[in-house]
């Protein structure tokens, strides 16, 4: 009970870092997104990959709450391999910001986040952390 609620609420009080985290180390590892021309170039271009970020993580989080991965399947990733190829979205990319997300939140979940020790439920969130990441491989796999 409790410490469903406290990953959930971790992740979504923490949202706008984790995925501006994952949207830098993607940038860090593909330079090119942000050069003329690239994905990111561009402030529009740049916040709609915020944007899309934030969405897929709050439907993660949707999912985690529920325990039940059916609203992030059918709201977040029906049809968004197709927009994303529509786009010219690069799929390694948008996976790399996807795999980032996912070490970050399942390290908050289990308190293990460098940056920050937060009070939780007391116990192991070993079980939740791999709920977790079965979702964002979920994700993953539909980009």
């Amino acid at each position: 009970g409790n410490k469903r609620l406290d990953s959930v609420n971790y992740i979504v009080s923490n949202a706008s870092c984790i995925v501006s985290d994952a949207v830098s180390g993607m940038i860090c590892e593909n330079p090119g997104l942000i050069a003329p021309g690239g994905n990111c170039y561009t402030n529009r271009r740049m916040a709609a990959c915020l944007r899309d970020g934030e969405i897929i993580l709050r439907y993660v989080s949707y999912a985690l709450l529920a325990g039940d991965s059916s609203v992030l399947e059918d709201r977040c990733l029906n049809g968004l391999k197709e927009t994303y190829v529509a786009l010219g979205v690069p799929s390694n990319s948008s996976v790399r910001a996807v795999t980032i997300m996912k070490a970050a939140v399942t390290a908050f979940i289990n308190n293990t986040a460098s940056q920050r020790k937060v009070e939780v439920a007391s116990g192991d969130c070993s079980a939740l952390a791999a709920e977790a990441a079965t979702y964002f491989d979920k994700v993953g796999s539909s980009i």
